[in-house]
């Protein structure tokens, strides 16, 4: 790979990474369900009138708007409001990718690989160590919602991958016309229209900002550019840069919002990360679980 495309690939794992203290402040900003169907509202419009539909039918962009853009957003959402922080969510929520490699096992029949088996194992060690460390940045509510959440995201890995080759940027965009309007019916019903309507009317330069960075940044900027690296390069040379993301989420949610990580937590982010390394690093694996990687 070229420097430049070295260096475009290492600054979208950092957006993708810093992305989980936007998060934490965007879910400070608004009611979480709100705040997720504000991300996919400005992630799809305007582009999804300048972007053709991609080459899928509409059963795969509805199935991975309900899975992945409601289920799975709406839990880690939630989940980080009540109880995981910004740094430890960023790391809990890759274990989507062991989740891909077992339900691929068991729906396609992609038997997987003794080194694969070994990564799994070692990674649910980490989380398990972390599971010990409860305290107000872990909640055993807050860690079983993320961890939902990224069972949730590989599902709708199974579906990406049914979807076959096609422009990552378009179907993402077309993807994100699907979960705003069930997510404000479920914010309505659970979170109320007073909390929604204060929320709006008393927005701050974080909330705001939150909402145009995880929208614009961490999902157009981000897959635009992702998306034209694995194009050039394919999925298995760009896939192990997906690994950076955990450390620029812990890394920037230590710097930026004072998140302490204790030894367990530090053991435990390296089993996860050496996890990660012996599950994906794969190039049959690379497309299915690394190019969708983003939080």
């Amino acid at each position: 790979m070229r420097l430049s495309d070295i260096l475009l690939a290492i600054s979208v794992a950092a957006v993708w990474g810093f992305n989980f203290v936007v998060i934490r402040m965007g879910i400070d900003a608004f009611p979480p369900l709100l705040f997720s169907a504000l991300r996919f509202t400005f992630a799809a419009l305007p582009l999804v009138f300048f972007l053709p539909k991609p080459n899928v039918s509409w059963g795969i962009i509805f199935g991975i708007g309900l899975i992945l853009g409601v289920i799975k957003f709406a839990l880690l959402f939630i989940g980080m409001d009540v109880g995981l922080s910004a740094g430890l969510a960023s790391l809990v929520l890759q274990s989507q990718a062991f989740f891909t490699v077992i339900l691929a096992s068991i729906f396609l029949a992609e038997r997987p690989s003794p080194l694969q088996v070994t990564g799994i194992l070692v990674a649910f060690v980490g989380i398990s160590l972390v599971a010990t460390t409860v305290d107000t940045n872990v909640t055993p509510l807050g860690l079983s919602l993320v961890l939902a959440a990224a069972l949730a995201w590989a599902f709708s890995n199974l579906l990406m991958k049914k979807a076959g080759s096609v422009d990552m940027l378009s179907l993402i965009v077309w993807v994100s016309l699907i979960p705003p309007l069930p997510l404000i019916v479920l914010s309505l019903i659970f979170e109320g229209w007073n909390a929604d309507i204060a929320a709006l009317t008393h927005l701050t330069w974080k909330g705001g900002g939150s909402v145009i960075y995880i929208a614009l940044l961490s999902t157009i900027f981000g897959f635009a550019v992702w998306g034209r690296l694995i194009s050039i390069y394919g999925a298995s040379r760009v896939a192990p840069f997906s690994l950076l993301v955990p450390i620029f989420g812990m890394g920037s949610s230590a710097i930026i919002l004072g998140e302490e990580f204790s030894s367990i937590r530090l053991f435990a982010a390296f089993l996860v990360i050496i996890g990660l390394i012996l599950t994906v690093i794969k190039p049959s694996w690379g497309r299915l679980v690394s190019v969708k990687n983003t939080p």
